[in-house]
């Protein structure tokens, strides 16, 4: 049985989204949004950095998300979400698998400067200069989508779970005028049923 280790809101959405999309059964573990909640004993046994997620299947434990989305797809995915070896969209599935982190790591700064950091300390350069790089990030996304309603041209992917957990976090955090291509593919993954399931309320604790 897989066990996800979540905090609604972060990183871990992504894993969660996906393993709605591939119909598996999962334990979800909701932690906190806190650092006493990630740094417990207990969370620091599965992941020493005491961040989510952390997807642990029997021996196999994982805590990076562009992995763990390889994995899933790899183990149980028929072939409409991932791209295998030899497939021509192979090195764009992983190209957009992966490009999730350069959107993420821009939010996660201004999360930080948000959320984190005592206002008295926060830095209106480092928030002007992050809001911008995830801009740009996102307006990538949207050149790319010129012609095509997924970042893959043959359809729907787990690339579009990754990346579009970045257009979610940033329409929370910035302006996203102009971006309309953006807007109507970012429509599109939210009328889904998976990710909408990943967005409903849980309890702190753990579930099926």
């Amino acid at each position: 049985m897989i066990t996800l280790y979540h905090v609604a809101g972060a990183r871990s959405m992504r894993t969660l989204w996906l393993l709605h999309e591939l119909g598996v059964e999962f334990d979800l573990v909701t932690l906190a949004f806190s650092m006493e909640a990630l740094r417990t004993p207990e969370y620091l046994a599965v992941s020493k950095l005491g961040r989510v997620p952390a997807l642990v299947e029997g021996d196999v434990t994982m805590i990076e998300s562009g992995a763990i989305a390889q994995y899933l797809c790899e183990t149980y995915d028929d072939g409409t979400l991932h791209r295998p070896p030899g497939h021509k969209e192979r090195n764009e599935w992983l190209q957009w698998i992966h490009y999730a982190e350069t959107i993420a790591v821009h939010g996660a700064a201004l999360v930080q400067q948000k959320v984190f950091i005592k206002p008295d300390e926060r830095s209106p350069v480092v928030q002007k200069l992050e809001s911008r790089r995830l801009f740009k990030a996102l307006q990538v996304i949207d050149q790319h989508l010129d012609g095509r309603d997924y970042l893959l041209k043959s359809g729907f992917s787990a690339a579009d779970v990754n990346v579009g957990y970045g257009a979610h976090l940033a329409q929370e955090l910035i302006e996203l005028a102009g971006l309309e291509r953006l807007a109507d593919w970012y429509a599109r993954l939210t009328a889904r049923p998976a990710f909408q399931k990943a967005n409903e309320p849980s309890p702190l604790g753990e579930h099926s």
